[in-house]
């Protein structure tokens, strides 16, 4: 009897020291986060590696579905709703799973986020939402199953899976023109005081979306304004809107007091900015 919980003593001592050892995860867990206009997006996945294997057409077979990873399933979250090549997803997490084949992928959102790879049973009512798009060979392999978020723009942006010779791009919308206005119309509407960072944000974000032109010269003037000429950004800024509405003079104006700032700040950036644009305006 004393030689068994001796046996047990030791083997629970063996358990015990094993599960105190440190080795590298064969496909390390990586968290990606992405602010894409006013959305957060996350992605959290594990990343295999291809150690000598072929991937697609080999360990993941075409046309089944792939966990999109290793282990646990891949899990996006948008903070806002979104539209996915089109398609409208309400903010939440969701699984991604793929179909991958050699000319098009398909891309599942799968609402059940609790599974370890595949769904026991794969339940089509919880699919968000499908897309399908081109799979496109890229020249330099990835050792590293990648997923990435790029092509990023005030409205959007792609998401990247990469691996092997393969990428695929999905690309995503978001709102970010209706809670950018909403907080514009909160600020200027609000009853507080508004500072020249005010003016300039609201003025410039309706420049850079092409949204109205007069208003957002009001809203970058009076920024200016309450600047004292200073701010060589918010200069250049109200050249460009000068120029957009056709104010030659005007846009010429404000590029030299933005030139003279930017060369007393001694921003080299804008200081070559603003000379290209002088140097465009006086020749047209």
């Amino acid at each position: 009897m004393k030689k068994v919980a001796l046996l047990l003593f030791v083997g629970l001592m063996c358990v015990t020291l094993n599960a105190q050892i440190e080795t590298p995860a064969p496909s390390p867990f990586s968290t990606l986060e992405q602010k894409v206009g006013l959305t957060d997006v996350t992605v959290k996945y594990s990343r295999p590696s291809m150690r000598g294997r072929k991937i697609f057409g080999g360990l993941e077979t075409y046309g089944e579905i792939w966990r999109t990873g290793a282990n646990q399933n891949t899990i996006i979250t948008f903070s806002d709703d979104v539209e996915v090549e089109g398609k409208k997803i309400s903010a939440g997490s969701y699984s991604i799973y793929t179909r991958p084949n050699e000319a098009v992928w398909e891309v599942f959102f799968y609402t059940d986020i609790e599974n370890w790879g595949n769904p026991a049973e794969w339940d089509a009512s919880k699919v968000a939402a499908t897309v399908k798009v081109e799979a496109m060979e890229i020249p330099m392999p990835i050792e590293t199953f990648t997923i990435t978020i790029d092509d990023l723009h005030n409205n959007g942006a792609t998401l990247g899976i990469m691996w092997e010779n393969t990428y695929v791009g999905v690309k995503f919308v978001v709102p970010t023109v209706d809670k950018a206005i909403k907080s514009i119309e909160a600020t200027m509407n609000g009853g507080g005081e508004l500072t020249a960072n005010d003016y300039f944000a609201a003025g410039s974000y309706y420049f850079s979306e092409g949204m109205n032109m007069e208003q957002a010269k009001t809203w970058v003037d009076k920024a200016v304004e309450m600047d004292g000429g200073k701010a060589y950004w918010m200069m250049r800024t109200q050249s460009l809107i000068y120029a957009k509405l056709g104010d030659k003079e005007g846009a010429i104006k404000a590029a030299k007091r933005s030139l003279s700032a930017a060369q007393e700040a001694g921003n080299q950036d804008y200081v070559k900015l603003n000379t290209e644009s002088l140097q465009e305006w006086a020749e047209n």
